[in-house]
């Protein structure tokens, strides 16, 4: 793993070594805010209230007694692919691997939500974990604060899902142990980690991570609003070759990387091998799955003509999103979704 920061630990994938549609627990990569807490298993309850009938505490124990569910979902840090950003801008310096795929065992949300008997007028639902700290830089609020966000009591119902397992094993405490959110087809800030806490609500949630950070400008009629992040991008990434490779001529060379979007399939991976001027199809291994990954490939028989060459990957969805070829600046240092560049140099 890349080492983007010791303390709290930010970990990334070399994005290099991906090899299938699951990603090893080993090499998903970890985003922190705040260490990692410690938590007794055997004292922990979730607890639930807020706009309910009855406030309910459940153990890990009375989780895993109910019906569970296996889901397969991708996982982006909306901030993955910060390092191809100039100029330079702040925050944790992601290249391509703050993402990963894995497959997840939980209780739905929904479940736990109408065993509380959640009110069908609430507005929210604010997903609170145990991970607490103060914030380093303006603006922010005095004193410490708890990592948490909310989602529209919609999407709560759909599809979430509280997860105790990670590819077939407890969660490790680095990915949320006990009990996380997985938040399907959203960036991974929404996937609230150390879960301990969940409030139905009838207002919507403003904390420092829903409104603060975690947020971008939107261009509207009456001019930019600064709008919470949500849904994840549809992107394609190429993990092989890797930057600043060195690629023999006049020889074939395999091309691979993966692609995602958000509640849509992707329909095809576009390769350039010459910055952009001209495109090819490639094609898609596996099967497709809901906001999971894709991954891709392409057969590419390198120049005769030694120099650098500029490779850059394009996703199409079956919404008919297509991954842009510049960069929006109103999405700050989020939301990295444009053709990223690999450079290579034939020699």
């Amino acid at each position: 793993m890349i080492i983007r920061e010791k303390e709290p630990a930010n970990l990334e994938m070399p994005f290099a070594q991906l090899e299938g549609a699951i990603t090893p627990v080993a090499q998903f990569y970890v985003r922190s805010h705040f260490p990692v807490p410690q938590i007794d298993t055997r004292a922990w309850q979730l607890k639930i209230e807020g706009a309910v009938g009855r406030p309910i505490d459940l153990s890990l124990d009375e989780l895993r007694l109910m019906p569970p569910k296996t889901i397969q979902a991708t996982i982006e840090c909306a901030g993955n692919s910060r390092l191809f950003l100039l100029p330079k801008v702040k925050g944790v310096q992601w290249e391509l691997g703050a993402v990963g795929n894995a497959e997840w065992t939980g209780v739905p949300l929904r479940t736990v939500l109408e065993k509380a008997g959640c009110a069908t007028w609430a507005c929210e639902v604010i997903l609170e974990g145990a991970d607490h700290g103060t914030i380093a830089e303006p603006p922010r609020p005095a004193g410490e604060v708890l990592f948490a966000r909310s989602l529209p009591l919609e999407k709560a119902m759909d599809d979430v899902l509280l997860a105790y397992e990670m590819n077939g094993a407890p969660l490790t405490p680095s990915h949320g142990y006990p009990l996380r959110a997985v938040v399907p087809g959203w960036y991974g800030m929404a996937s609230i980690k150390w879960l301990g806490r969940i409030i139905v609500t009838a207002e919507p949630f403003l904390g420092y991570y829903q409104s603060v950070d975690y947020a971008s400008w939107e261009q509207r009629d009456g001019g930019p609003v600064l709008v919470q992040l949500r849904e994840m991008q549809v992107k394609a990434q190429i993990a092989q070759p890797s930057m600043h490779e060195i690629i023999p001529p006049g020889e074939t060379c395999r091309v691979h990387g993966a692609a995602w979007s958000s509640g849509a399939e992707i329909t095809k991976v576009e390769l350039s091998t010459d910055g952009g001027e001209s495109w090819q199809l490639t094609t898609l291994t596996g099967e497709s799955v809901a906001n999971a990954w894709r991954l891709w490939e392409f057969t590419w028989k390198t120049p005769a003509a030694l120099g650098p060459r500029t490779l850059l990957a394009r996703a199409t969805d079956s919404a008919g999103r297509i991954q842009p070829e510049t960069r929006d600046a109103n999405r700050g240092s989020y939301m990295i979704n444009h053709c990223l560049p690999i450079e290579v140099e034939v020699r």
